[in-house]
């Protein structure tokens, strides 16, 4: 073997075994997004001093407060979804279009013989909470490394033998790392050497080039049921309060693939440089049932202004996952062959999740009866997600385990950087700690800003325009690849989003009871696409990118919404 072949440090270790959940799945599984009715669509969303609409019941139930009268209605949404990936200046494009149910509901109003508490409102709505549906595909025609010396440094962080692959079947007790193993099996790792002086080696070296190419499909979504009940005190203070029963269904289909020349490609007979060619596919599905309350008021001093308070508990998760991979290969003149992990079925796994909070701050200005602007502030606190045992929800710190690895906790800091913590992977009785460490250190609050207007150009017609700005919940080392990813099983691949944009407008017509709003909404997401994670020496404060994509996520909607009141 030449040893002067690159391998990614050996102090880079995944968190995972089997399959454990990583942070980069907490992100996945919190993603935002805006849906709902048109007219809160095209107002950018910002509804949460305004109310009178289904969808402000999941977002501040005080909405349904200021409802005079029963309501039924729905709203669909049409989804051209548009992903451009670029890199090395090579750019693809994938383009996909869904059709979706937004929302479905009504409110029912009680009068009451109070003109302090005039009445009581109940209302019941499917709101499609967010929407996983994307696909991308990319090339980078000049690779640096390839993922086979990343699973090399893995293997070798783990201190494993080739003799502990050996076993009838590796993946069945969870004892080692599932994508070493499927790499080991593979031919993509070899190692020299014994005992402590193994040492371990990808199919990249001195003279090997090559192009890596990738695509990935998600689909699912979050389905939320609201049960909600309000109403206003002397025309003033409207409050509302409502619970909500979540679905969540979360599947991927991710490939990263390698076209190598001159690579160092294990056999039975020893190491030959020769063409390699092969393809990583994962399979990933999550799914699971939760639970969240929100509460919220909106305060009506005079009739020129509304303001609005609303806030928002975790979502508490118990899910479902299933899981597998394969590599398939062609190594020079051989014959194409393929390696599946567990001998081809899937593996399982359940957990609790929590998701973060929200904390909603509306003002809203009514001029006269033809205009309205409106402004939502939104804080969410990524940070705080957390994984947790079955069964407790993520209100409990601690684990019940008796025996496990596991990552040790934080060590301080790192020798040689300015307040980097590193940390190491040794006996614990938390599986869970690391990830919930790394949901830390990777991810910060996100703060949303957005911005709505209504004009009413006749009694029965307006016209809605509306703003919406996020920015990253990903803290800046992390996106600048100054800090090692973990991610979890056989899925090394992660994007990382920067600022999210919506841009909408839209219309509304009343006639009578009935009402038809349509609305137009552009979103745009920033993210990078890497392949897995840098190599980061922290002892020394250097790091090297991964192969990576700048990835730009477009989708421009059209929803309708009808109903009508009684």
């Amino acid at each position: 073997m030449n040893k002067s072949l690159v391998i990614l440090s050996a102090s880079f270790i995944c968190p995972v075994l089997s399959y454990a959940q990583s942070a980069i799945d907490a992100y996945r599984l919190s993603q935002p997004d805006l849906k709902g009715t048109a007219r809160f669509m095209s107002m950018g969303g910002a509804f949460g001093a305004l109310g009178g609409d289904l969808s402000s019941l999941s977002q501040n139930p005080a909405g349904i407060g200021v409802y005079r009268s029963n309501e039924l209605g729905f709203s669909v949404n049409l989804d051209f979804q548009s992903a451009t990936t670029n890199s090395q200046g090579n750019e693809v494009g994938v383009n996909q279009t869904k059709f979706l149910l937004n929302n479905i509901g009504g409110v029912m109003t009680m009068r009451l013989p109070s003109a302090t508490i005039p009445n009581i409102n109940f209302g019941f709505t499917y709101n499609k909470g967010a929407s996983f549906n994307r696909q991308y595909a990319g090339q980078i025609l000049n690779l640096r490394n390839s993922m086979s010396n990343y699973i090399a440094g893995i293997t070798e962080g783990y201190g494993l033998q080739p003799g502990d692959f050996n076993q009838e079947n590796p993946y069945a007790d969870g004892s080692l790392p599932w994508l070493s193993t499927l790499g080991y099996q593979g031919w993509l790792i070899d190692a020299s050497g014994e005992g402590e002086n193994t040492r371990w080696y990808g199919q990249w070296g001195e003279g090997t080039s090559g192009a890596g190419s990738y695509n990935v499909t998600e689909k699912g979504s979050v389905d939320e049921y609201n049960i909600a009940i309000g109403g206003n005190i002397s025309n003033v203070v409207y409050w509302g309060m409502n619970f909500d029963i979540t679905n969540l269904n979360y599947t991927m289909n991710a490939r990263w693939g390698e076209s190598l020349s001159d690579a160092y490609v294990p056999s039975p007979d020893g190491v030959n440089r020769q063409s390699s060619v092969w393809d990583l596919s994962n399979y990933y599905n999550v799914n699971g049932t939760g639970f969240n309350y929100q509460i919220g008021v909106i305060i009506k001093p005079i009739q020129e202004l509304r303001i609005g308070l609303a806030f928002h508990t975790p979502t508490w998760y118990n899910l479902n996952e299933s899981f597998g991979a394969s590599v398939d290969y062609q190594y020079g003149d051989e014959k194409p062959d393929g390696v599946d992990t567990n001998d081809g079925y899937l593996g399982s796994n359940s957990y609790d999740f929590r998701t973060p909070m929200k904390f909603i701050g509306s003002l809203a200005g009514v001029i006269g009866n033809n205009f309205i602007l409106s402004m939502d502030y939104e804080y969410v606190p990524y940070n705080k997600m957390k994984f947790s045992q079955p069964g407790s929800y993520g209100i409990n710190s601690g684990w019940d385990y008796d025996d496990g690895w596991g990552w040790d906790d934080w060590y301080p800091y790192a020798a040689g950087t300015k307040g980097t913590p590193t940390r190491a992977f040794g006996y614990n009785d938390d599986p869970f700690s690391g990830s919930n460490s790394d949901i830390e250190y990777y991810y910060q609050a996100s703060h949303t800003i957005r911005l709505g207007a209504e004009y009413r150009l006749t009694p029965s017609f307006s016209v809605r325009a509306g703003y919406s700005y996020s920015t990253s919940p990903v803290k800046q080392a992390a996106r600048d690849d100054r800090d090692a990813i973990y991610t979890s099983g056989t899925l090394p691949n992660y994007r990382f989003d920067n600022h999210t944009n919506y841009i909408t407008c839209g219309f509304g017509y009343r006639y009578k009871q009935f009402y038809v709003d349509m609305a137009y909404v552009y979103k745009n997401i920033n993210s990078t696409y890497h392949a897995y994670s840098p190599d980061v020496d922290y002892d020394a404060g250097t790091s090297y990118a991964s192969p990576q994509s700048k990835l730009s996520l477009n989708n421009s909607q059209v929803i309708l919404s009808a109903g009508f009141r009684f």
